[in-house]
């Protein structure tokens, strides 16, 4: 039952395949056995536990899940959490050596930090109004710097304003846009992302409106740099391995998760110590000696999930929206069947 209840829960990995990849649901799967979804055993079970987070960064562990739900909530994160983002951008005047469009291209994809929860959707033919659109202005002119040094060479020393960086983009508050946004204006998330290069007497001016929008529809409207999950890897000795056999097996693992202890006696012997550090190379099988001392495997229902946000909300808010987005469409699912029983 011990190795039946493996082959369960872990996917284990050989030298060439993979064994074991199959997660199983429902009830007469296995001779002996119930497979069947139980909701205790799922209350019992889950847990959700954050390893590490930043301003921008999170990772987390998800135990207890189908693959299906957890990879749900990886697509969502990537497609259908929404953000606001450039959408319409009018030139007034562009003399610089960037094109228009190209230059229209760099601004929409510039990530804004901008609460979308506070927003509607913008009807595709709308003009846009405060409830759904946020306005920015650039107007960029470069200039000789009259104070630059006469042996001066460089751009930054002889020239004023010759590169235009996001911090240029002005907030223009519509309608009581003002007063609802005061302790947080809407802003580019990084000051220094660099739109064009100008000379002197070119110049830049323009308006830009962003809008409410999901990944589903354009990349720009993403929420996330990266969205990413892996199954904790675990790592089983099979037997000592000592010495020079002990070192080797160290340097097949990334570092820390192969650790040496000395035994009295001076002998060296390998202990595993952090097997979630494991990128499951699978080096070791390249030793024909150490072949039958090590077992490689994975938890199949314990994600490690790496998420980062691009700014627009705190990593943790990331996830939380995209748990919201899930559950919104398993109470529509539900809503269908209960309209489709009803009608019957």
């Amino acid at each position: 039952m011990a190795h039946l209840e493996r082959m369960r829960t872990h996917v284990h990995l050989r030298e060439h395949d993979l064994l074991h990849t199959e997660t199983v649901d429902h009830c007469g799967a296995r001779l002996g056995v119930d497979d069947s979804w139980d909701f205790q055993k799922f209350v019992k079970k889950f847990r959700v536990g954050i390893i590490s987070m930043d301003e921008t960064t999170i990772e987390f562990d998800l135990v207890g899940l189908n693959p299906a739900i957890a990879n749900a909530i990886r697509r969502i994160l990537l497609a259908e959490v929404p953000t606001m983002a450039p959408d319409k951008v009018y030139l007034y005047n562009n003399t610089g050596i960037i094109q228009d469009e190209v230059l229209a291209h760099r601004i929409g994809l510039v990530p804004f930090n901008i609460d979308p929860r506070m927003f509607e959707y913008r009807e595709s033919e709308s003009d846009g109004s405060p409830e759904d659109t946020v306005e920015f202005e650039l107007k960029v002119r470069c200039t000789k710097n009259p104070q630059a040094p006469k042996d001066a060479t460089t751009p930054d020393e002889l020239y004023r304003d010759h590169l235009v960086y996001t911090k240029h983009l002005n907030w223009v508050p519509l309608g009581s846009q003002a007063e609802i946004f005061a302790t947080k204006p809407p802003r580019p998330v990084h000051d220094d992302i660099i739109l064009a290069k100008l000379r002197p007497g070119q110049e830049i001016d323009l308006k830009l409106h962003c809008v409410k929008g999901t990944g589903q529809v354009h990349a720009k409207f993403s929420p996330v740099a990266t969205a990413s999950y892996r199954l904790l890897p675990e790592i089983r000795l099979l037997r000592p391995v000592r010495d020079e056999q002990a070192e080797r097996l160290q340097g097949c693992f990334s570092k820390g998760v192969i650790e040496l202890d000395e035994e009295p006696g001076g002998h060296k012997v390998a202990r595993v110590a952090n097997a979630r550090a494991d990128t499951c190379s699978r080096n070791v099988f390249r030793f024909d000696d150490l072949k039958d001392a090590v077992e490689l495997s994975r938890v199949k229902d314990h994600y490690i999930f790496s998420v980062e946000s691009t700014g627009a909300y705190a990593p943790d808010t990331l996830v939380t929206e995209a748990i919201k987005v899930l559950m919104a469409k398993c109470q529509m699912f539900l809503d269908e069947l209960e309209h489709v029983q009803t009608h019957d």
